[in-house]
C-alpha cells in the first residue's frame, strides 16, 4: 500500500513540474519581448525637457523618448533639486532609437534645430546651468558625429556668435518624476501656453529661419490670451480659475493667482537686458517699460516707476511679519510683487516683479502685437540696454 502511494505522490510531482514549465515562456521568447541588442540610446539636452521630448518622440524610428535628468553628481536627483541648480544635472530627454531605421545624424539635425546653441547656461525664458544645451554622447562614433556637426555648422559661418553648446561624454541618466513624462500629450493647451510664452519657438525662427518651423510644428495656440494682439480695458475679462491654470503655467499660476514669489536669480527677466515693455501674463496691460529697468541685485526684475500707473494697484501686506506693499495689476488683478522704497533716483523707489507675472514685449514687437503707441518712448535709444 505504501508503495502505491508513493508512486502516485511521484506521478503527482512529475505532473506539476510539466505544468509549470509549461506556462513559463522560453529563453528566446523572454528577449524577443525585451530591448533587443539592436537599439541605441542618445541623450541630449537643450532647456525644458516638456519641450524637447516633443520633436523627438514623433520621428520614424525612435522607440521611446524620456524626460530625466543628467550631467551632475547627486544621486536619483529630484526636480526641486534640479530645478534649484544646486545639483549640476541639466534637464535632458534620452532617446531609444532603431539605427536601423533612423541614423544619430538625423537625431543631431532634431537636437540642433530645437536649441539655441548660441546662449550659454540658458534656453528662452529659463536660465541656470539646468538649462544648458549640450550634447551627451554614448559612443565614440556618437562623439565623432556630435563634433562633426558642430564642426560644420561652424564652418558654415551661419553665426556670428560662437556656438557653445557642450558635447560631453554621458553619464548616469536619471527619469524624471512621472508627471513631467510625455506633458505635451497629457497637458497639450498648457504645454503649447508654455512654449509660446517662454519665447522658444519665436526665438528658433530667429537663429534658423524657416529651418526651425519644420522641426518645431507648434503653432501658437488658438487659446492664447488676448494680450497676444495688445490691451484694451473695454474688451477684457478676467479668465475663470479653470481658464487660468490650463493657460499658465505652474509656477505663474502660484505666483499671480495665490501671491507666490519665484526664486531669484532663476527667472526669465532679473537679467535681461533687452529693450522694450512688460506686460501683465494675464491681461496683457502694459505694466513696466526697460527705460526704468535697473539691477537692484536682488535677482528679480525692478524698476524705478510703472510705465503705465493706472494699471498698477497697491495694497497692505502684513505677511511674514512685517508689513510691505504689494503691487497688483489693477485690471487682472495679478500678484505682481513688492514696491519698496530703497530704489536710486529719481523716484527712490524699487518695484521689485515676479517675472513669472510678466511678459516681455521686445521694440521690435511692438507694433505687431499692438501696442504701437509705445515705440516713441524708444525713439533714437534702440540701443538701449535696460539695467546697464
Amino acid at each position: 500500500m505504501k508503495l502505491v502511494l508513493a508512486l502516485i505522490l511521484v506521478l503527482l510531482v512529475a505532473g506539476l513540474v510539466r505544468a509549470s514549465r509549461a506556462t513559463q515562456p522560453s529563453a528566446s521568447i523572454i528577449r524577443q519581448s525585451g530591448p533587443t541588442d539592436t537599439l541605441a540610446q542618445a541623450t541630449f539636452a537643450g532647456g525644458c525637457f516638456w519641450c524637447m521630448e516633443h520633436p523627438f518622440d514623433e520621428l520614424p524610428g525612435v522607440v521611446s523618448v524620456t524626460s530625466g535628468y543628467t550631467g551632475g553628481k547627486t544621486k536619483n536627483p529630484t526636480y526641486e533639486e534640479v530645478s534649484s541648480g544646486s545639483t549640476g544635472h541639466a534637464e535632458s530627454v534620452q532617446v531609444v532609437y532603431d539605427p536601423a531605421k533612423i541614423g544619430y545624424d538625423k537625431l543631431l539635425d532634431v537636437f540642433w534645430h530645437n536649441v539655441d546653441p548660441l546662449t550659454p547656461n540658458a534656453q528662452f525664458c529659463d536660465h541656470g546651468n539646468q538649462y544648458r544645451s549640450a550634447i551627451f554622447y554614448a559612443t565614440e562614433e556618437q562623439h565623432k558625429l556630435a563634433q562633426a556637426s558642430k564642426e560644420q555648422l561652424e564652418q558654415s559661418h551661419r553665426f556670428k556668435q560662437p556656438i557653445v553648446t557642450q558635447i560631453v561624454a554621458a553619464t548616469a541618466f536619471y527619469p524624471a518624476e512621472e508627471y513631467h513624462q510625455h506633458y505635451y500629450r497629457k497637458n497639450p493647451v498648457r504645454y503649447r501656453f508654455y512654449r509660446w510664452n517662454c519665447g522658444r519657438d519665436q526665438r528658433l525662427k530667429e537663429v534658423w529661419g524657416q529651418d526651425a518651423a519644420a522641426a518645431t510644428e507648434t503653432p501658437q495656440p488658438a487659446s492664447a490670451p488676448a494680450h497676444a494682439r495688445g490691451w484694451n480695458v473695454t474688451e477684457f475679462k478676467k479668465p475663470t480659475d479653470t481658464d487660468l491654470k490650463q493657460r499658465l503655467t505652474p509656477e505663474q499660476y502660484q505666483v499671480t493667482q495665490h501671491e507666490g514669489t519665484e526664486a531669484p536669480f532663476r527667472n526669465a527677466y532679473w537679467d535681461n537686458h533687452e529693450a522694450g515693455i512688460y506686460v501683465d501674463v494675464v491681461s496683457g496691460e502694459p505694466l513696466f517699460s526697460s527705460l526704468d529697468k535697473y539691477d537692484s541685485r536682488t535677482g528679480w526684475p525692478s524698476f524705478t516707476k510703472p510705465l503705465e500707473p493706472a494699471n498698477i494697484h497697491t495694497n497692505e501686506d502684513r505677511k511674514l511679519f512685517t508689513t510691505r506693499t504689494e503691487v497688483r495689476s489693477a485690471h487682472a488683478d495679478s500678484h505682481l510683487g513688492h514696491v519698496f522704497d530703497d530704489g536710486p533716483k529719481p523716484t527712490g523707489l524699487r518695484y521689485c516683479m515676479n517675472s513669472a507675472a510678466l511678459r516681455f514685449v521686445p521694440v521690435s514687437k511692438l507694433e505687431e502685437e499692438g501696442y504701437g503707441q509705445y515705440l516713441s518712448l524708444f525713439q533714437g535709444s534702440q540701443t538701449h540696454a535696460a539695467g546697464k
